[in-house]
């Protein structure tokens, strides 16, 4: 990769994950569950050494925001052309966590808290399935006061695009707000995930996510959260694609038309555009070479946003989304290697 200045920017939870291919024996051992994340209790904190001292174990930087801003790094391939900021502990982890995501050409920025450990995902991997325990510890300590510090803002003074999944709202709003107004006095991009139903269902959640919305030149998110978003925002409306209309046409203090993505696993992508909804068609793959599904929403953001920043139409974002979550499905975790392979190309439109 060559070396450039950064132009993305990712703020939210890191989490370092801990991968391993595990005995089902294991995953009983903590009454867990296949295909199901969870936070860590007092009870899984065992897990974490065992995992560790496996022969295969991987340690993969990651988290919703970081996962995307990594795809993206690694599909515009120029290094240092991307940064992140959250906040780690002074442990190994946060060491390998920051060695992470350098690896793969991303700047960490992480406020550091020497009380409380790195934020880690425990990932069991039984065959084709897989087991999340998270323990947030440090994610959860952000405070607003690193990124207006004098070796941050300029991070974020000096990016194009930032990207925020809705996981970071319940640990700074304040930290969202300062970005949020930045971009629209600057006139960058400033883009958000759903990322949960809970962010829409929880009062104090939802009132961060409502009141940034306006900010937002891109609203992303699942079927399942646009379903719980339209609620939120008391739509009447019940398809996705009249939902991601609706809330295309909300207030934008930036006078500019807000892109709101909703994707829908292997089914149609929906970009909604100034109250208009477009659904575009998920390339076909075969189920055999799906590895882990895990990830590839994040996958699609990175991708989409890549392009974004090189200047593209969004049928072209939205293609390079497909293909960097299919990339993503086919391996194990949010692992990237090699180059990508991708040739800009319009998405192609569902016919009516």
């Amino acid at each position: 990769m060559s070396q450039e200045a950064s132009v993305l920017l990712g703020v939210g939870n890191p989490l370092l994950d801990i991968s391993s291919h595990v005995d089902k024996k294991l995953v009983d051992k903590y009454g867990l569950k296949m295909n199901n994340a969870i936070l860590a209790e007092e009870k899984h904190l065992p897990l974490y050494k065992e995992l560790t001292d496996m022969k295969d174990v991987q340690y993969i930087a990651g988290g919703a925001t970081l996962n995307s801003i990594r795809v993206a790094q690694w599909m515009m391939q120029k290094k240092g052309a991307s940064s992140y900021i959250g906040c780690v502990g002074t442990d190994d982890y946060s060491k390998k966590m920051s060695e992470c995501a350098s690896a793969d050409g991303v700047t960490p920025v992480f406020m550091k808290d020497k009380d409380t450990p790195t934020g880690t995902c425990a990932c069991l991997i039984v065959d084709k399935e897989r087991s999340l325990v998270a323990n947030l510890a440090a994610a959860n300590n952000y405070k607003v006061d690193h990124m207006k510090s004098a070796d941050v803002a300029p991070v974020y003074k000096g990016v194009k695009l930032t990207y925020i999944a809705g996981f970071f709202i319940t640990v700074s709003p304040e930290t969202i707000t300062l970005l949020a107004e930045h971009s629209a006095a600057e006139g960058t991009k400033f883009c958000m995930n759903i990322s949960a139903e809970f962010i829409t269902q929880v009062p104090i959640f939802a009132k961060t996510l409502k009141e940034t919305l306006k900010y937002m030149d891109f609203l992303f998110g699942n079927e399942t959260e646009a379903a719980a978003f339209g609620k939120m925002m008391g739509y009447e409306a019940k398809t996705v694609a009249d939902i991601a209309a609706l809330a295309s046409k909300e207030e934008s203090v930036k006078g500019k038309k807000r892109v709101v993505v909703f994707t829908q696993g292997s089914n149609s992508t929906v970009v909604a555009v100034d109250g208009k909804a477009t659904s575009y068609v998920v390339p076909k793959l075969d189920s055999k070479k799906i590895v882990d599904v895990n990830g590839a929403g994040d996958a699609f953001v990175g991708g989409f946003l890549s392009q974004v920043i090189a200047g593209e139409d969004l049928p072209t974002c939205v293609d390079a989304g497909h293909y960097s979550a299919q990339v993503i499905i086919q391996t194990s975790g949010t692992t990237l290697s090699g180059k990508p392979t991708y040739k800009a190309k319009k998405a192609d439109i569902v016919s009516a």
